[in-house]
């Protein structure tokens, strides 16, 4: 029996995906449940289980998009399942006994296997997939390896190299791309900032960052605090935790936070649902949930929609300030950066405390100036007095510890 195997619905709205890799080659034997392809959707990269084992008949080039519900390969599942222990029928026929250390190639992927997509292009180039060592699952040659081999290839001439290589975006990228060029195109977007005197979280993370860890088993991170921060300041300013629809306003009575988070395929921006509700404890352990879920391209699609709020930091990669971009359809977007020790008056004297700038990007359409503003400063004054405002003046219940 030939068994059909078509492209389900990775979402909600999403109509069509593209083949972003091949993890099987035409002919294998594939086993129930192996991963077989990586499908590229404009919200996620998700892998695709073999949904009965047999062998596969690929019908779908990598990079090619296609509608959901559409055939993307064959299985013949009364196909037997070939024995990689048998030894080879010429070696069968020899009178020597076979060495031990005879590898038999198997039938899937294989180390210093190229992929479809990196056979093309070794082949292009003319460069033998032996000289390459493969960086993907098993040892095989993947599209990277290949692009990387080509890069080798190209000589320096008097004014340095000047090799070029052209790649197609993933089908996430380009909609990334699309989606911010309509914010810009769509949006009356505007940025406020602020400074953030760190020094208060910097003295409660030193005196209780071992202790939350031993009992709780994760740091005690910033992404808690200005979690915390933002969820309280959301619901001084609920305007800023609403959205447009058409010609209506949509308010939320709960607060699901988006935190960006830099994944293989792109930035990915996985939701923290019901923030509001959730301790110390309760947040950190859920973003480390997404973001490693997230950077090991194991995020769904409903891990990542229907956030009302984002937060985003670029200060992880040295970012000093910056004009974030809202993640629609939501109205508005806070930008954490890099702390600094800098000059700072206290109580009319200079001293040096850690600093870190704020941004919140804002749709004026929907949200004005006295929000906006009231709102940053509102999540200013969380961080500079935890220990009262976020933590009601008890530190140990806060942490739980």
């Amino acid at each position: 029996m030939i068994l059909e195997m078509k492209i389900p619905s990775p979402g909600e709205s999403i109509t069509e995906v593209e083949i972003s890799s091949w993890l099987v080659k035409d002919g294998d034997y594939v086993k129930k449940d192996q991963p077989i392809a990586e499908v590229d959707s404009d919200k996620a990269t998700l892998e695709l289980p073999a949904e009965k084992s047999g062998v596969i008949t690929l019908k779908v080039e990598e990079g090619e998009v296609i509608e959901v519900g559409s055939v993307i390969c064959l299985i013949d599942v009364d196909a037997e399942k070939p024995d990689s222990e048998e030894t080879p029928k010429e070696e069968k026929t020899s009178l020597e006994k076979p060495s031990d250390s005879v590898e038999v190639k198997s039938t899937t992927y294989a180390k210093g296997t190229a992929s479809p997509s990196a056979r093309k292009i070794l082949e292009e180039k003319g460069i033998n997939p032996d000289e390459i060592k493969g960086t993907g699952k098993d040892g095989r040659i993947i599209k990277e390896d290949a692009i990387n081999a080509v890069k080798l290839l190209k000589t320096p001439i008097e004014n340095g190299l000047r090799g070029s290589n052209r790649k197609k975006l993933s089908m996430l990228r380009r909609k990334v791309a699309q989606r911010l060029v309509s914010v810009k195109n769509e949006t009356a977007m505007l940025t406020t900032f602020n400074e953030v005197n760190m020094q208060p979280i910097f003295d409660l993370r030193k005196k209780y960052k071992e202790i939350f860890k031993e009992k709780h088993g994760v740091s005690l991170g910033f992404m808690s605090f200005f979690t915390k921060a933002v969820t309280r300041a959301l619901q001084m300013y609920p305007d800023v935790n609403s959205m447009i629809d058409g010609d209506y306003k949509v308010e939320f009575d709960y607060q699901d936070i988006s935190i960006a988070v830099s994944g293989p395929k792109g930035l990915m921006v996985p939701v923290i649902r019901n923030a509001e509700n959730l301790t110390f404890k309760g947040i950190e352990s859920e973003v480390k949930r997404l973001a490693i879920r997230a950077r090991e391209g194991q995020i769904t699609v409903d891990e990542m929609v229907g956030g009302t709020f984002t937060i985003t930091n670029g200060g992880v990669f040295g970012s000093m300030l910056s004009t974030p971009i809202i993640n629609p359809p939501q109205s508005a977007i806070l930008g954490m950066h890099n702390i600094v020790n800098r000059p700072m008056a206290v109580d009319g004297e200079v001293v040096i405390q850690p600093i870190m700038y704020v941004a919140l990007s804002y749709d004026h359409r929907v949200i004005d100036g006295r929000e906006s503003v009231g709102f940053l400063v509102a999540v200013k004054e969380a961080l500079e007095n935890p220990v009262e405002l976020l933590m009601n003046g008890d530190i140990e219940k806060a942490l739980e510890i």
